[in-house]
């Protein structure tokens, strides 16, 4: 089964907080509710997020300075921020979201269709990267084990190579659809510069597969995925 990802919804107003879920349930992911920025930095304490929705007016801690304690912690500074906010104070006030580290800055009202494409992006980005995590987890487990898995059968060496390839290769071809499609959409560069990290991460995960294959090379010779 694959696990769903947590979107974070930061508004200190419960009829936005309610918007956001309306637009994003066609998502299918599990949708995580904050009030404000305290309790956003709470909540990413203990959970991961694929994208977090922030609101930059709020009473006390406002959006941009979450934002800064959100790219602070080593924990969360990669998870994409989207700002949300009611009001256009012109291209400095844009400039200071963009500085605070978000990858979109959206003014509302903002057509939902849109913000439902934009978050589903970083979505099936932070899936790909948990499927090449697991990935690499699985590859160095099954080498450090010689092969045995918990309960089942040790496997032949091949056996064992070709079984890691076709999974690998299934986390390729769905990472160069989503390539694809970034390029077909013109997506925001944020968004392209995270799938190229993706993909390059695959290709070294891939290599490090190929120089396991016989007479090629050795499982010392495997590199770190993290």
């Amino acid at each position: 089964m694959v696990q769903k990802a947590k979107i974070l919804l930061v508004d200190d107003r419960p009829e936005n907080l309610l918007a956001l879920e309306a637009i994003l349930s066609a998502l299918d992911q599990t949708l995580v509710r904050a009030s404000s920025g305290e309790e956003a930095l709470k909540a990413l304490l203990t959970d991961d997020f694929a994208v977090i929705l922030l609101d930059v007016q709020m009473p006390g801690m406002d959006g941009f300075e979450t934002a800064a304690h959100i790219k602070r912690r080593e924990r969360t500074r990669d998870i994409p921020i989207i700002f949300l906010t009611a009001i256009n104070h012109g291209p400095h006030h844009t400039f200071r979201g963009y500085a605070a580290g978000a990858v979109d800055y959206i003014s509302k009202p903002f057509d939902p269709w849109v913000l439902r494409a934009k978050v589903s992006v970083f979505v099936e980005l932070y899936m790909k990267n948990c499927q090449l995590r697991e990935q690499a987890a699985l590859l160095r487990l099954q080498l450090e084990g010689g092969g045995k898995t918990s309960g089942a059968e040790p496997k032949e060496p091949a056996g064992l190579l070709a079984e890691l390839s076709a999974r690998l290769a299934a986390v390729e071809e769905q990472a160069e659809a989503l390539s694809k499609q970034l390029d077909d959409d013109s997506a925001d560069a944020a968004a392209v510069a995270t799938a190229a990290h993706l993909e390059r991460k695959l290709t070294g995960l891939r290599r490090a597969l190929d120089a396991l294959e016989p007479g090629t090379g050795s499982a010392s010779s495997v590199p770190s995925q993290n």
